[in-house]
């Protein structure tokens, strides 16, 4: 696999949930025997694929078998909507945690990890990246 087709940026919302068109198309990709390796480590069991189920309250195996019996992310929205009973501060909290996750100061485990993303993206010189989602939009192209 040469192309590497890539995910929705984790920005996106749906449902007002950061992430999960992200995730939906992380989860076609797979379906697809498309998914970049790179993606395979974190992919529906770890990383902030496992973060988002976790808030949601879903399995992982569940959610990808929904995915897959649907056709457009509008059924895969209403049966979010439907199903997953979250307050909006709920996925507001889901979602500041999510968009600056990286940043934390008292966590320089954390703020190395990321510097040494950075590193190996060759990225280093990019002091607008703070968080995670700001790395992943830049080695994706977006920013």
């Amino acid at each position: 696999m040469s192309d590497v087709i890539y995910p929705r940026s984790p920005r996106e919302q749906m449902d007002g949930w950061c992430y999960l068109p992200r995730f939906i198309d992380k989860i076609r990709l797979h379906l697809a025997g498309q998914l970049h390796p790179d993606y395979q480590p974190n992919f529906a069991h770890a990383g902030f694929d496992a973060r988002w189920l976790e808030a949601a309250g879903l399995k992982a195996e569940d959610f990808i078998a929904l995915v897959k019996g649907t056709i457009t992310d509008g059924q895969v929205f209403d049966w979010v909507r439907q199903h997953v009973h979250r307050s909006s501060e709920e996925k507001a909290k889901f979602n500041q945690w999510l968009l600056n996750r990286g940043r934390e100061e008292n966590d320089p485990a954390l703020r190395e990890r990321l510097r040494q993303r950075k590193a190996e993206s060759s990225l280093s010189h990019r002091d607008d990246i703070q968080t995670f989602v700001d790395y992943i939009d830049a080695d994706e192209k977006r920013r």
